[in-house]
């Protein structure tokens, strides 16, 4: 059987073995080895898995592929794909397939993509002369036997990216999502690896499904035919509803693109390259990530002139490079229960529009956002009243309100042009810099008549990209956040045409940094807005110290949500003093490698980047509560280890007093053994920049 292995050496690969009449197997994935050739592989791996798992070729798991064609041609629903053509380069594979009885072509793209990571998707067509009923698409590689353990992610909001491990068992472990959103609760990204690995330790193997819709990712052990080896399978893909994708002759339909990624150093060095792969998209920022203020907890809907001149001439004082208008500008918008969906400036409480506000706020050097919830619509609404028929609904119902408000269905082609009408309008009347695209409300009963009444959230999801890379296009110098209801829509998908998001409206720094900690898994820090909040908590009512709230927000895309109008003259210039900090650093924060330890004492974390070449490195030391004994060593694993480094406390906090050592040390002391850990202080951060020495 001819090998050819896929992938670049030291990314991830996978070795494809041709088969007879049968679609080609998966034989290996891993970290490529160029030491080690796709016939190595393929002479020493198991039989593997085809790359459309299907039952006719003895599979007992869940397979790749599921639908049928209804009494008119019953046995249409098992395939048997047979190759008519596969073209291989080194980074790449493009199979075609057929199984005529079925009345089915398939086309398999793999792909090597920057950062290191495969990225698969299949693409069905019906060639039949009936329509054919897809259920279920996924895209599934095998992992090795040794692969013991998994770990993936749950959460709720304001909790988002909570980690679960456990023990990869028989059978299936299968986490679908039916919010038709990403959800707080999405998997993220679904990994297998090696006995206790960790942070920086284990060999590991992740799956990550882009798709910004309903979705599932997939983990299976199965036990095949006597003396055939356990195969164990991950993978994913989008989640369709009952009769929500009916092909026609001639149709077709793709798979979300699903991204799989294999490294020997453990979840960091996963991390690092879904962190590469978005670090090389067209989206991606090119510019130093500004300072942000957003005014949504200082004023709430109570939008006034004069107070928010005085917010943003206190933010410009400070260093403040980016000033958002938040949600109650707009419509009769006083409140959450109204006005959505009419994106027109409220003249009751801008007389003047918004230039009063935009030109002040520009002319203080700052650029200027607004905050849109394009997709969503209120009941008390000029737009409802007048099309109470463009709601996704089924059946003639209107369904359950959530957050007063109801998902407006962008597959209709005059709900879709309503909104793009207006919020060109206004982005062509104001100079706006940068846009928070929210998204606030799960979908229930989601149903459309531009599909025969059938479940739309495959086509709504698709009319949402439409329709901001149509914004996009328009407005190319405009910035994007995807935010809903905070870190309700994060994946790689939206983050081809976004350059920021909100990682969860938990401004809590002490529960942000779990959020952000694990949320970096699959996205970079120059992507996760993370801001200061007021000194009490608005979502928990815990009052922290401003040190631990700056320190937090460091270490991502740094920004304010405080009223500042109330803050003191201290708090102002301590968080000027933080600000500073930022901007000086944030080319190595937004450009280094995510370091992550594993805690040896609870609530005790180390963490931070390293430059790509091992030149300098930025860590901070978090004591997130009381330490049952003295704290552990401040390790700094990841510089080059021959180099010495000069070690400096950049954070400008006083508490706790800690002195780093004056003399140079080498990478491999630092890594080793590590410096002498911060007094015991609950609630501090000590933050250390490390530079190696010529």
């Amino acid at each position: 059987m001819k090998a050819h292995l896929i992938g670049m050496a030291g990314g991830t690969g996978m070795v494809l073995t041709e088969q007879p009449g049968r679609l080609p197997a998966v034989v290996w994935c891993g970290v490529v080895d160029p030491a080690v050739t796709a016939d190595d592989l393929a002479a020493l791996a198991p039989a593997g898995l085809p790359l459309l798992p299907e039952g006719s070729h003895v599979w007992y798991g869940r397979a790749g592929l599921s639908g049928h064609r209804g009494n008119a041609e019953p046995g249409a629903w098992s395939s048997w794909f047979v190759p008519v053509s596969m073209r291989v380069t080194a980074d790449s594979a493009t199979i075609e397939a057929t199984d005529e009885n079925a009345g089915l072509a398939l086309v398999t793209a793999v792909q090597s993509v920057p950062g290191g990571l495969l990225r698969i998707r299949h693409t069905l067509t019906n060639t039949g002369s009936t329509d054919y009923l897809l259920e279920d698409l996924d895209v599934v590689v095998p992992v090795p036997d040794h692969a013991v353990e998994s770990l993936d992610f749950t959460g709720r909001w304001a909790r988002e990216r909570i980690p679960q491990r456990r023990p990869v068992t028989d059978g299936l472990w299968l986490r679908e999502n039916r919010r038709g959103k990403t959800g707080f609760d999405a998997a993220t990204v679904l990994i297998a690896g090696t006995p206790g690995f960790g942070f920086g330790h284990g060999q590991v193997w992740g799956v990550h499904v882009a798709w910004s819709g309903n979705h599932r990712h997939r983990l299976e052990r199965v036990p095949l035919a006597k003396n055939s080896p356990t195969v164990t399978a991950v993978g994913g893909g989008e989640l369709l509803l009952p009769g929500e994708m009916t092909l026609g002759p001639g149709e077709s339909y793709s798979t979300p693109w699903v991204y799989v990624g294999a490294a020997g150093d453990g979840l960091d060095g996963l991390a690092a390259r879904f962190h590469g792969c978005l670090r090389s998209a067209p989206a991606h920022p090119r510019t130093e990530r500004p300072v942000t203020l957003n005014v949504w907890e200082a004023v709430y809907f109570d939008h006034r002139l004069p107070v928010l001149r005085d917010l943003a001439d206190r933010a410009a004082a400070i260093g403040v490079e980016r000033f958002v208008l938040d949600d109650g500008w707009f419509g009769g918008r006083r409140h959450d229960r109204a006005g959505l969906g009419d994106w027109t400036v409220a003249p009751e409480i801008w007389p003047d529009g918004l230039t009063p506000i935009a030109d002040h706020v520009r002319a203080l050097g700052m650029q200027f956002g607004l905050w849109f919830e394009p997709e969503m619509v209120n009941a008390d609404s000029e737009l409802f009243r007048a099309h109470p028929d463009w709601i996704l609904a089924t059946g003639g119902r209107i369904p359950v309100e959530e957050r007063h408000q109801q998902i407006l269905d962008l597959t209709r082609p005059g709900a879709y042009r309503h909104v793009l009408d207006q919020m060109t309008a206004v982005l062509s009347e104001y100079p706006i810099d940068y846009v928070k695209w929210d998204h606030n409300r799960d979908a229930v009963d989601a149903g459309s008549l531009s599909v025969g009444g059938r479940p739309a959230v495959h086509a709504q999801t698709a009319a949402f990209y439409r329709l901001l890379d149509e914004l996009r296009a328009r407005f190319p110098a405009v910035e994007w956040e995807s935010c809903a209801s905070g870190g309700g829509r994060i994946d790689l998908e939206v983050l081809q045409r976004a350059q920021r998001v909100w990682t969860s409206d938990q401004n809590d720094a002490l529960a942000r940094q779990a959020i952000q900690r694990w949320t970096a898994q699959l996205v970079p820090p120059e992507y996760l807005g993370a801001h200061v909040s007021s000194p009490r908590s608005h979502q928990t009512g815990r009052t922290l110290p401003l040190a631990f709230r700056a320190g937090t927000a460091l270490f991502g895309h740094f920004g304010i949500e405080w009223d500042l109008t109330a803050a003191t003259d201290d708090d102002l210039a301590g968080l000027a003093g933080w600000i500073d900090v930022y901007k000086t650093n944030r080319g190595l924060l937004h450009t280094g490698r995510t370091v992550r330890l594993d805690a040896v004492v609870e609530d005790a974390w180390t963490y931070g980047v390293v430059a790509p070449d091992g030149s300098a490195a930025i860590m901070a030391y978090a004591q997130l509560d009381e330490l049952p004994h003295e704290p552990p060593r401040f390790r700094i694993p990841g510089l080059s280890r021959s180099a010495r480094y000069s070690i400096e406390r950049i954070d400008p906090a006083a508490w706790p007093s800690y002195e780093p050592p004056a003399a140079s040390v080498s990478g491999a002391a630092l890594a080793d053994v590590g410096l002498p850990g911060p007094p015991p202080a609950p609630l501090s951060i000590v933050v250390l920049r490390l530079v190696a020495q010529s």
